[in-house]
């Protein structure tokens, strides 16, 4: 196969689908009305923000009242936190997360603490997986909310949330979940689900970047943390960013009408992957479950060498991968994430990410295998610690 530029990091952004781009044009050019002023321009921006806004709820069994409009997945999540927390703090002060929740949830958990909230963390089993019984434990009066992400942005844990949301309502809790990573890739239905609240992000599912969504289900009390404008029903100030928002609403639109198509594919890459990894590559570790994984994620820990050095050879050879999440690749610190599913630190520093997309082919992800493996042993081939264990034969 010719060398060239391979992208397997969907879980970090993926391209803007030609339906969502074509869709947002006019709303850059034409339809460039603020919908919040009250003459024609204005009216067509605000219509094809509610035919957006209808949309999504349509897709995720919400009512379009429920739907609120965000600048991305940070925004939502902090939202979701900090607004439930304040707007309940007469309740209670506890709030329960998992120890593996994206990082707009976790520093947005201790900036709560250090305001008195007590924040507690649900145990997570060797594959990811919540410890039902353990969350069981850890809540009662005085919990205020409970938030698990719906699918694991690192190793692709899909999480029980329907049987946390029945452990939160059980003691007059409230349940968020993160469904970033899970929008446009599995069935979202908030009643099916019973979550109070959960965030989605477009620019995980072939859509613009710079915008997300909240579901708050109606009757549900939340603080605001942007003010100063009227906008998304008194919730949320800032000028309503309508390129963004049609294309999100496309974007969804898209992906759920592609949902069991593009899923079986993605799954099919990401199996052939993962067993020729684990066959032909020596110690080598898959990070999660194989069921009950989102379709993209494949996750691997290559002992004996830095994630960080594979990353930059693959990247040499024209594959495009993370080292974890995009959002804490930069750090030198391994994943929180490998850390809580019980890695030893070492093997957490040699973990990789890949994650496919619709657009990928076998022969990519066939191609990908035999650059790894390449590179696997060459940078072997210079650690003492590998050298130690013999003559390692690849397949």
């Amino acid at each position: 196969m010719e060398k060239k530029a391979i992208y397997f990091d969907h879980a970090a952004t993926t391209p803007v689908c030609q339906e969502a781009l074509q869709k947002m044009i006019p709303y850059f050019t034409d339809v460039f009305g603020n919908p919040n002023s009250q003459h024609a321009f204005g009216r067509e921006s605000a219509k094809a923000v509610d035919e957006a806004r209808d949309e999504i709820a349509s897709i995720i069994n919400a009512k379009p009242s429920e739907v609120y409009f965000t600048s991305g997945g940070t925004e939502s999540d902090n939202w979701a936190l900090r607004g439930i927390a304040h707007a309940h703090k007469d309740k209670g002060n506890h709030i329960v997360i998992s120890p593996i929740e994206h990082a707009a949830m976790l520093v947005t958990a201790k900036a709560l603490e250090k305001e008195g909230f007590k924040i507690d963390y649900m145990k997570v089993d060797s594959q990811g997986f919540v410890d039902l019984q353990h969350l069981k434990s850890i809540v009662g009066e005085g919990t205020i909310l409970v938030g698990c992400m719906m699918a694991n942005n690192e190793v692709g844990t899909i999480e029980p949330i329907k049987e946390i949301a029945e452990i939160a309502h059980s003691v007059g809790a409230y349940c968020f979940t993160d469904a970033v990573q899970a929008a446009g890739v599995l069935k979202l239905d908030v009643k099916e689900l019973g979550v109070d609240l959960m965030s989605m992000s477009s620019h995980k599912i072939y859509g613009p970047k710079g915008v997300g969504a909240l579901y708050v289900r109606n009757g549900v009390k939340i603080g605001s943390i942007l003010t100063g404008g009227h906008q998304e029903r008194m919730k949320r100030g800032g000028t309503t960013n309508v390129p963004a928002i049609v294309g999100f609403g496309e974007a969804f639109k898209i992906a759920n009408r592609d949902l069991d198509k593009n899923f079986e594919y993605v799954s099919s890459l990401r199996d052939h992957f993962i067993d020729r990894v684990l066959n032909e590559v020596p110690f080598v570790k898959l990070n999660g479950p194989r069921q009950n994984r989102l379709p993209a994620n494949a996750d691997f820990s290559f002992e004996f060498i830095e994630g960080e050095s594979i990353l930059f050879s693959l990247d040499l050879a024209g594959i495009c991968v993370s080292s974890g999440s995009a959002c804490s690749s930069g750090s030198l610190e391994p994943s929180h994430v490998l850390l809580a599913l019980g890695l030893e630190e070492a093997l957490a520093h040699g973990s990789i990410r890949f994650s496919f997309g619709k657009h990928n082919t076998m022969e990519e992800v066939d191609y990908a295998v035999e650059t790894i493996k390449s590179a696997v042993q060459r940078l072997r081939d210079m650690s003492p610690l590998f050298k130690a264990q013999g003559d390692i034969k690849y397949v």
